[in-house]
C-alpha cells in the first residue's frame, strides 16, 4: 500500500520547486493533495499537467494573509473530508541588502510571507486535526540560513530561524494530540527561487564548498517531507532536519585555510603542538 493511501495534504508555495515535487510525490503515494500558490499560472499547469482532478485541487493563495491561509485548510476539508498532512512551504526570497539599508515594510513583508504564513498554516491546520481527532503531521520548510550567519541575506536568515523555533515550540505544544511538527532546512536547492539570474554562477561556486557531490535537487526534500507525512516518523516531533549535502556540517572550512600545502591529506601521524617535540608523521601513498 501506497504511504499516504486515503490521506489528505495542503501544500503552499506547491507550484513550483520543492513544493511541487513534493505534491507530486504526495500523489505517487496515494494522498490527495490541496495546492497553495500565488502564482495562478504555474498552479493551473500543475493541475492540468497532473490530469487527475480527483485528486488535486488548486487554490490560488496569498500566504501572508491569514483569512486565505484559513481558506485554503477549508478547501482541504470541504473537497476532501478533513486534513491529515500541511505543509508550509511557501517562500520568498525577501528583503536584501546591508542591514543600515534594508526597508521596514520590506523586512515585513519577508516575515508574513516566511513566519506569519507558518503560524496561521500551524494554528488553522492543528484546530481541524484537533477535531478530527486523528493526529496529524505539521512540516514547515525553514533553511540552513537559519541555522547560523551567511546562509542567506539577513532577513531570510532571520524569518528562517523563527520558524525553526516555532516548530520547536509548537511541537511541545500540539504533542499531546499526537500532532507532529517538524521542519526540513534545505541547503542550496536548485530551484528557480534559489538560484535566481545567475544560475550557472551559483552552482560553480557552491560546488566547492559542499561536500556531496551531486546538486541539490527538490526531489530530494520531497522524500524527506514524504518521511515527516507518513508512519515511520510516528516518534519524530520537534526536528530541524537539515538537508543540505553536509554544507553545515563542513562548518567554516577551517583546516583548508590553515593547511595550504594540504599536508594533512599527505601525512598521517601526532603533533605536539608547541611541547618542543617532533611532529610524528608518515607521507601517505599518492592517491589515483
Amino acid at each position: 500500500m501506497a504511504v499516504l493511501t486515503d490521506r489528505v495534504a495542503v501544500v503552499t508555495g506547491g507550484a513550483s520547486g520543492i513544493g511541487r515535487a513534493t505534491v507530486r510525490r504526495f500523489l505517487d503515494e496515494g494522498a490527495k493533495v490541496v495546492v497553495g500558490d500565488f502564482n495562478a499560472d504555474n498552479g493551473q499547469a500543475l493541475v492540468d499537467e497532473v490530469g487527475d482532478a480527483d485528486r488535486l485541487r488548486f487554490v490560488r493563495t496569498d500566504v501572508a494573509e491569514e483569512a486565505e491561509v484559513e481558506a485554503l485548510v477549508g478547501a482541504a476539508v470541504e473537497t476532501f473530508g478533513g486534513l491529515d498532512v500541511m505543509f508550509n512551504n511557501a517562500g520568498v526570497g525577501g528583503a536584501f541588502g546591508p542591514i543600515t539599508e534594508i526597508d521596514v515594510d520590506a523586512w515585513d513583508r519577508t516575515f508574513a510571507v516566511l513566519v506569519r504564513s507558518v503560524f496561521t498554516g500551524t494554528k488553522h491546520a492543528a484546530r481541524v486535526m484537533i477535531e478530527q481527532g486523528r493526529g496529524g503531521s505539521i512540516i514547515n520548510t525553514a533553511s540552513i540560513a537559519g541555522l547560523g550567519g551567511g546562509g542567506g541575506p539577513v532577513a531570510y536568515s532571520s524569518a528562517k530561524a523563527a520558524v525553526v523555533n516555532l516548530t520547536f515550540t509548537t511541537a511541545v505544544e500540539l504533542a499531546q494530540h499526537r500532532i507532529r511538527v517538524n521542519a526540513i532546512c534545505p541547503g542550496l536547492i536548485h530551484t528557480p527561487l534559489a538560484l535566481g539570474r545567475h544560475a550557472d554562477q551559483v552552482r560553480e561556486r557552491i560546488s566547492g564548498q559542499q561536500p556531496w557531490p551531486d546538486d541539490g535537487l527538490p526531489e530530494y526534500m520531497a522524500g524527506l517531507a514524504l518521511y515527516l507525512a507518513g508512519p515511520d516518523s510516528t516518534f519524530v516531533t520537534g526536528e530541524a532536519i537539515r538537508a543540505d549535502g553536509g554544507l553545515l556540517a563542513a562548518g567554516p572550512r577551517l583546516v583548508d585555510l590553515t593547511d595550504p600545502y594540504q599536508s594533512q591529506q599527505r601525512y598521517s601521524g601526532f603533533t605536539d603542538g608547541t611541547t618542543g617535540r617532533p611532529a610524528e608523521k608518515r607521507r601517505l601513498a599518492e592517491r589515483t
